[in-house]
């Protein structure tokens, strides 16, 4: 398995599109489907690919069940493993070399007219600066052929920025497009003390894969995984530019900030290179934002019930409400498990839990439960002056929330018969 296998059965376009809107436009107009675009109109020898990522296509790809990969990608968090450096004369990545850098020349989309320009939404930064490594995903705007201005949002990164401009520094980086897939689950993982995420991909590829995350380093000392279709050589620099607008993962235009400039280096990638382009608040950009948190929402709910699988919304943009599916040993173990959850994943405003029966991807199923199972008066906690997501608009000025759970759950011990479906 790797990023290419899981491209095998998109649907390939062969007419010329342009970087500017084309692929966005072309992907809503066939239902988002898995799409590899051919001709490339400003990067003649590029592709591109879209909406590849979907937990359904992961799971089957990687030969598990949904609650299965969430329970492997807890275990990958607990058990980091070392990847192994192999020979740069034999790694795909390193098949060719951009003489003179020419970010313009790869097919890095503008997807939103209100988007400032294009923008790198699916490549991953690894950055290497204090004996610390940290491998994450920061979206960039374009800048030029050689710099792009990049949002940091104030988690690990933007702390080893932060340290280094203190003292005058930049940070080596590479800027990877294209990886195995495992790479892109744990780069958009999140953890409340600093931890190797690329040790967490090396995890996850011996557990899935049963061999070892193959990696070579880079001129500047950054390590990259082998088999990814670009590793870009730069450095987040001292210089600041302003970054934005963006149409960000709930579909609202997020604001214009300063933020860090990068500059590159060289752009190695592979033989017939194919850059993957994100689209912004789609199907990609929740898996890579929801299927992360499920681990930690369902490490916590196992805690105090049997939790069976937990899955973030579309309507929640991949961020904001969960379903979490249980099975009820004891009355009160939905509202155990609402209060669980949201202290799993505390960006998120709404829970609603169901039984085993219940898909919870399903959401006509889930509001099923909800109709047939759920009281309003006596089977739902609300939360007042939470902390709430920067990405929810509604919040209040002061960043506070409030936050809801609904109990679809039928309690243990009792005749199911009249709650259940026969369709």
């Amino acid at each position: 398995m790797g990023f290419r296998e899981l491209i095998d059965g998109s649907r390939e376009i062969n007419d010329r599109v342009s970087v500017n809107f084309d692929m966005r436009l072309e992907s809503e107009r066939t239902g988002n489907e898995p799409i590899l675009f051919r001709e490339i109109t400003e990067s003649p020898g590029h592709s591109a690919v879209m909406n590849i990522l979907t937990r359904k296509r992961l799971c089957e790809a990687f030969e598990v069940q949904p609650g299965e990969l969430i329970d492997i990608l807890s275990w990958a968090m607990e058990n980091p493993s070392e990847p192994i450096l192999v020979d740069g004369a034999k790694a795909p990545v390193f098949e060719n070399t951009m003489v003179n850098t020419d970010l313009f020349s790869i097919p890095i989309p503008w997807h939103y007219s209100e988007d400032g320009g294009r923008y790198q939404s699916a490549s991953i930064i690894i950055a290497q600066h204090g004996g610390i490594r940290n491998t994450s995903f920061h979206r960039q705007l374009v800048k030029g052929k050689s710099s792009t201005c990049v949002r940091l949002v104030p988690r690990h990164l933007r702390t080893m920025v932060n340290n280094a401009q203190e003292r005058g520094e930049e940070v080596p980086i590479a800027v990877v497009n294209g990886p195995d897939p495992v790479v892109l689950l744990a780069a958009a993982m999140s953890f409340d003390e600093p931890l190797d995420e690329l040790m967490v991909a090396a995890a996850l590829h011996e557990r899935l894969y049963g061999s070892k995350l193959e990696v070579v380093e880079l001129s500047n000392g950054v390590t990259v995984p082998a088999n990814s279709e670009y590793a870009m050589e730069a450095r987040i620099t001292t210089s600041t530019a302003e970054e934005g607008p963006y149409v960000d993962i709930t579909g609202t235009v997020d604001d214009i900030r300063l933020e860090p400039i990068i500059e590159y280096d060289r752009i190695h990638h592979r033989n017939d290179p194919i850059f993957h382009a994100l689209i912004p608040a789609g199907v990609e950009h929740m898996t890579l934002m929801g299927m992360p948190r499920a681990p930690t929402i369902k490490t916590a709910v196992s805690q105090v019930v049997n939790c069976t699988d937990v899955f973030l919304t579309d309507g929640g943009s991949g961020w904001l409400s969960s379903v979490v599916q249980i099975i009820p040993e004891e009355r009160g173990d939905g509202m155990k498990a609402i209060k669980a959850a949201l202290e799993g994943h505390k960006s998120m405003k709404q829970v609603i839990v169901v039984d085993k029966d219940i898909d919870v991807t399903n959401s006509s199923r889930v509001e099923w439960a909800l109709m047939t199972r759920w009281q309003p008066d006596k089977d739902t906690l609300i939360l007042s002056n939470q902390k709430g997501s920067s990405l929810d608009p509604s919040r209040s000025s002061d960043g506070t929330t409030s936050k809801i759970g609904m109990d679809a759950t039928i309690d243990p011990g009792i005749d199911r018969s009249p709650y259940e479906s026969v369709l």
